[in-house]
């Protein structure tokens, strides 16, 4: 149909052999990265912060618990937002507003009054649902379903995440660290405003990606629906205030509702997809799949993202960050991460191009999962190593963090790519809403497990969770034939 995201742009391949409009959208996600992971890097580290160093002083107990549960609001958003385009305003729209919120938010961080930084948090989460489920989507239809170019198109789209992310904590990372907390979150507002500017001069050559909603409401039902949004928007609001007035709306009260309502978001989700009957038998069955990749997705975040609260702490305590009486900030070794991606995604890109349909989508996952463990196995010697007050090497968290890019690049490239060819047509925008659900339930539950960090011997919780994540991804291997038989001819 005519608003079908799918709909690809006119034109020859000219970005490394990609349809030239992936350009445009590589540089706008890398943008809105920069701005993300840019202030992710520090928001940790500020909340720990004494209120005599301009931070907020909280125990790393419940920073832990805040940054997890943030990143979790951060990508279940990414439902709401994909239902925005898909019944209301297109996924190209949406983009666009997204960046303007999410910009908005990072400038009312830069506000040094303590109370901005949640503020402008809010924002962001609202602005980066609009954003990130929908500018996937139209990378997805960039090309046919079932194209052997379309993992690679994907890897290459994540090596601009990454891009973003690598420059980012190194901006903000000094800025913040070595002059001002907010100073920092304002370097993070400027490079989304970069981003906003880069997607409207360059959306008209996407074509008709994205241009119009996918299945849009129309008359009563539109009404309909903007009226049950607004209601919803007032209980919200009055359930705050009930909150404050019976003084139980405190940091750790807000955490664990939205850690247990993101729960309860996926498990509704999943169900309400499942009966529906409009749904063919072939697109009900790889939905059946998706469910199985689905929960390998949210057990490997879990780990995963802990590197911005768990090991960001270990890095500002534990490590010996001097070089040549220059000590630099703990958040540039977030930028370890990101690098390794940046010159891995090209390589695995051409890995899964050469293996072609050989090896299966859920035993990249399950590799994933075990690689993900294994670095958790490692940091737990690092641990050890630190345990007595020493310092160690920097190198270790390097190591540690070169495992993980190994296991997020069998995973998430092509969780999304996976993600759009398994989707119902009728879930388009939705669909990738709901893998970035898989994010948002493995942060919810990871930030609360990220508590155990702060009461538990540190070799103790890396070596536990590390197994763990071993042991499951062992035990995916023994699914993937089952699995590859639900998604229906899809590989």
């Amino acid at each position: 149909m005519a608003g079908d995201v799918r709909s690809r742009p006119a034109g020859r391949t000219t970005f490394f052999g990609h349809p030239r409009a992936l350009a445009t959208l590589f540089l706008t996600e890398m943008w809105e990265r920069f701005s993300f992971y840019g202030m992710r890097a520090i928001l940790v580290l500020y909340l720990t912060a004494s209120v005599a160093d301009d931070g907020q002083g909280m125990d790393e107990s419940t920073a832990n618990a805040v940054y997890g549960t943030y990143n979790a609001m951060v990508y279940l958003m990414a439902l709401p937002g994909g239902w925005v385009a898909d019944r209301l305003i297109g996924a190209r729209r949406s983009v666009l507003w997204g960046g303007v919120v999410i910009a908005a938010g990072h400038y009312v961080m830069a506000v040094p009054v303590g109370w901005s930084v949640f503020a402008g948090m809010a924002l962001i989460v609202l602005g980066t649902g609009l954003l990130k489920p929908n500018i996937s989507t139209m990378v997805g239809g960039l090309y046919d379903r079932d194209s052997p170019r379309r993992d690679a198109g994907f890897s290459i789209f994540y090596m601009g995440i990454n891009l973003g992310a690598f420059i980012a904590p190194l901006v903000t990372g000094f800025l913040g660290e070595k002059i001002n907390w907010h100073l920092g979150f304002g370097a993070a507002a400027v490079g989304m405003t970069l981003g906003v500017i880069q997607y409207v001069l360059g959306r008209r050559g996407l074509g008709e990606a994205g241009a119009r909603p996918a299945d849009p409401l129309l008359g009563a039902d539109r009404r309909r629906a903007l009226t049950r949004a607004g209601v919803a928007t007032i209980v919200l609001l009055l359930l705050i205030a009930a909150l404050a007035v019976a003084g139980l709306f405190t940091v750790n009260t807000v955490v664990n509702l939205l850690t247990a309502v993101t729960v309860l978001v996926a498990v509704g989700y999943f169900a309400r997809i499942m009966t529906d009957r409009e749904l063919s038998g072939t697109e009900r069955s790889r939905m059946k799949a998706y469910l199985w990749l689905f929960v390998f997705a949210a057990a490997f975040w879990l780990i995963y993202d802990q590197a911005g609260s768990v090991l960001n702490i270990f890095a500002a305590e534990n490590t010996d960050r001097d070089v040549a009486g220059f000590t630099f900030p703990a958040s540039w070794l977030q930028s370890v991460n990101p690098i390794l991606i940046i010159v891995g995604a090209p390589l695995f890109a051409l890995l899964w191009l050469r293996l072609g349909h050989r090896v299966s989508t859920p035993a990249k996952f399950a590799v994933g999962l075990v690689l993900n463990g294994l670095s958790f196995v490692l940091m737990a010697a690092a641990a050890r190593a630190a345990v007595g007050g020493d310092l160690v090497s920097p190198w270790w968290l390097v190591a540690v963090f070169a495992i993980q890019v190994a296991g997020e690049l069998s995973l998430s490239p092509v969780g999304l790519s996976a993600t759009t060819r398994l989707a119902p047509v009728k879930y388009a925008s939705q669909m990738m809403g709901l893998w970035f659900l898989a994010a948002a339930v493995g942060d919810a539950i990871g930030g609360q497990v990220a508590r155990l960090a702060d009461t538990w011997p540190e070799p103790t919780y890396f070596l536990t969770f590390g197994l763990a994540s071993v042991a499951f991804g062992l035990g995916a291997v023994f699914f993937t034939r089952h699995i590859r038989t639900l998604m229906s001819g899809i590989h």
